[in-house]
């Protein structure tokens, strides 16, 4: 990709933070970094990986967030953080929106970087199995970045489509997008390979795992709609870790309890900016959480309420009550907390539809109910009359369930459905109520510094 402002930087800052006892000899060319010098033994490798990981932030929970349903913008946001974006003032040069372009794509370049020197380096003994861990991991992270992209940028779910360039080596051009078809079919090559060289007993949640690969995989057949796959991979994942009980829930957010976390990204403590900082910084409420979304939730009996969403009636006037709380993360470090990437929760979500999908409405319901019935004490299990009253309230339990965690606007996508704002929600969105498909912000652009960079890349339809 043409990200010559950013190509330095990409390039050098995982070998400064993880190998900062080798000497690089730095040259005036393209190829900054020589990788047969750079990766020398197995541990580099390591060092590479980590590198891709700590490229990743919450970019995409931010801005799906601003332009969705789930958050509401208070009368205290004085300073104008988010707020074109929220009011769906949406164009290329919208770093809100496009920064996550750039994140993934940097990421996928450090990705490739390892990919192309594993080949080269030597091992013996343990660091054998140590290099197919390593090449499994950085498949898998390179699926999961291709895909993500997809979520954001891709003109539409569907095969023709255009989609995103697919890069599977680490290489300045000037590509094209491929189809969306193409890029999950290279998504789908890089993960089934990932599945068989990650070992099942690594089990660092911080890294990707093979029930991590098998998490990615399940949200990859969704958006396909290979209702088959994603009902056999949502199960691996299950099978793998279960759901934690009522009484862990809460430790997940405050980073006691690992219990169904599958993958999550680690916070470092002292950063300048934590993801809880983009709604709540300690003083002022940037974004609260939507009515619309607050009163889905039975706040007496719902352990998610209280995870999720804080109320505090001692806040002055003119401020909001509501706080999302999601992010408060361990005490001392507030607004830190790891972000979960995938959770055993969404795995049964993801089941739920795929069997509704298939009209296996009864076996649909049991895993919605299963959920519903870890999350909200007393609770009765449901039945539904059809696949679409199943369906209809499995999007309700992913908008709850799922809420500041990225998915919202993509799932409102996978079904071309508008993006609403109720009239309480909107008292400051400047009469910005309804994104309907074809509307600016519905579907993300394409930075406009891309764009102007790269000849063969072409922009989103209307922009």
């Amino acid at each position: 990709m043409m990200f010559r402002h950013l190509k330095y930087i990409a390039l050098l800052l995982p070998f400064i933070l993880f190998s900062c006892n080798k000497q690089l000899d730095l040259q005036p060319t393209d190829s900054i970094i020589d990788p047969e010098r750079t990766f020398r033994n197995v541990a580099d490798l390591n060092g590479g990986l980590l590198g891709a990981y700590t490229q990743l932030t919450y970019n995409t929970i931010y801005s799906v967030s601003l332009v969705t349903d789930e958050c509401m913008l208070p009368n205290e946001n004085n300073l104008g953080r988010g707020v074109a974006t929220y009011r769906w003032q949406i164009d290329p040069g919208t770093t809100t929106i496009t920064g996550s372009f750039g994140e993934y794509y940097i990421t996928l370049d450090r990705v490739n970087r390892v990919l192309a020197a594993i080949n080269r380096v030597p091992a013996k003994g343990d660091d054998i199995a140590l290099k197919d861990k390593y090449r499994g991991e950085g498949l898998a992270l390179r699926a999961y970045c291709h895909f993500q992209l997809l979520q954001s940028y891709a003109e539409a779910y569907d095969p023709a489509a255009m989609g995103v360039p697919l890069m599977d080596t680490a290489i300045n051009s000037f590509p094209a997008r491929n189809t969306f078809g193409e890029v999950m079919a290279g998504i789908e090559k890089d993960l089934q390979l990932a599945s068989t060289l990650i070992p099942a007993d690594a089990d660092d949640n911080t890294r990707i795992t093979r029930t991590g690969v098998a998490a990615i995989r399940a949200r990859v057949a969704l958006y396909q709609k290979k209702w088959d796959d994603a009902t056999t991979y949502a199960t691996e994942a299950i099978d793998a870790l279960p759901l934690a009980t009522a009484s862990e829930f809460p430790g997940i957010w405050k980073d006691t309890k690992s219990a169904e976390v599958i993958w999550k990204l680690k916070q470092v403590a002292g950063a300048d900016d934590p993801v809880g900082a983009v709604y709540y910084d300690g003083d002022i409420v940037y974004y609260a959480p939507s009515f619309e979304l607050i009163n889905l939730f039975d706040k007496n009996n719902d352990v998610r309420y209280p995870a999720y969403i804080l109320y505090d009636d001692t806040r002055g006037d003119g401020t909001s009550k509501y706080i999302v709380n999601k992010y408060f993360g361990p005490a001392g470090n507030p607004g830190l907390a790891d972000i979960k990437l995938f959770r055993t929760g969404e795995m049964y979500l993801i089941r739920a539809e795929a069997l509704a999908e298939k009209n296996k409405v009864t076996e649909g319901a049991a895993d919605l109910n299963a959920l519903r019935t870890a999350r909200i004490n007393g609770y009765t299990p449901e039945a539904f009359a059809s696949k679409d009253a199943l369906i209809n309230a499995i999007y309700t339990e992913r908008f709850k369930e799922l809420a500041f965690e990225g998915q919202r606007l993509f799932d409102l996508r996978r079904r071309n459905l508008p993006v609403t704002r109720t009239p309480e929600d909107a008292i400051n969105a400047q009469g910005k109520v309804l994104l309907k498909p074809g509307d600016k912000g519905y579907i993300f652009p394409i930075p406009d510094a891309e764009t102007k960079a790269n000849k063969n890349m072409k922009q989103n339809p209307g922009y």
